[in-house]
C-alpha cells in the first residue's frame, strides 16, 4: 500500500465524527456507567451524526466536494452550523441535569470551535488534529494521564493530512495545540 493510500485511510478512520463517536462513550461509560452511555448517545447525536447529516446533505447538493470540507471558505458555513448543534446538546444537558462530565464534554467541544472558527476566516486550521488532541486532553483528565499515551496518534492524523495536501505542518500543529489546549482547559474547569 501506498503512503498516500495509508493518509487516507488514517484521515478517514479518526475524522473528527469517528474520534467524537469512540470519546465519549468511553468517559461516559467508564465515568457513569449504563446512564453514561446513554447522554454519550445523546451528545454524538449533535456533536457527530447531525452535522455529519448536514456535511452529506450539502455534498449532495454541490455545496462542497468531500466530507471533510476542504475548501477553507465552505467550512465557514459548515462550522456555525455544527457549533450550533453542539449548544444544543449542552442546552439541553444542562437542562435535564446530565452527568457533570458528559455536560463539560461537550461544553469543550463548543469552545474548541470558537477559535478554529475564528481562525478558519484566514488560515485553515486542522480540525481533524484540533479534535483528536483535544479528545486525548479530556480523556486523559477525565480516565488518568495513561490516556496521554494516545498523542502518538494525533501525531499520526497529523502526518495523514500533509501527505494529502490538504494541510501544511502548521496548520496541523495549530490544531492539535488549539484542541488540547481548549478543550482540555474548558473540560477541566467545567467539570
Amino acid at each position: 500500500m501506498t503512503e498516500t493510500a495509508w493518509a487516507r485511510r488514517v484521515t478517514d478512520g479518526v475524522e473528527p465524527k469517528n474520534v467524537i463517536i469512540a470519546v465519549l462513550p468511553l468517559v461516559g461509560g467508564l465515568r457513569y456507567g449504563w446512564s453514561g452511555l446513554g447522554w454519550a448517545a445523546f451528545a454524538a447525536l449533535f456533536a457527530a451524526v447531525v452535522p455529519t447529516w448536514f456535511i452529506r446533505r450539502g455534498m449532495r447538493r454541490g455545496r462542497w466536494e468531500d466530507r471533510h470540507v476542504g475548501q477553507r471558505k465552505r467550512r465557514l458555513v459548515v462550522i456555525p452550523f455544527i457549533m450550533l448543534s453542539v449548544l444544543t446538546s449542552f442546552a439541553v444537558m444542562l437542562r435535564l441535569d446530565a452527568p457533570a462530565d458528559m455536560t463539560a464534554m461537550v461544553l469543550a467541544m463548543f469552545a474548541s470551535l470558537v477559535p478554529i472558527m475564528v481562525i478558519t476566516v484566514w488560515w485553515k486550521i486542522s480540525i481533524h488534529t484540533a479534535v483528536a488532541s483535544g479528545a486525548v486532553a479530556c480523556l486523559a483528565i477525565a480516565l488518568g494521564p495513561w490516556w496521554l499515551l494516545l498523542y502518538p496518534l494525533v501525531a499520526v492524523i497529523g502526518w495523514s493530512r500533509v501527505v494529502l495536501r490538504d494541510h501544511t505542518r502548521a496548520q496541523t500543529l495549530a490544531g492539535a495545540a488549539v484542541g488540547a489546549l481548549t478543550a482540555g482547559l474548558t473540560f477541566w474547569s467545567a467539570r
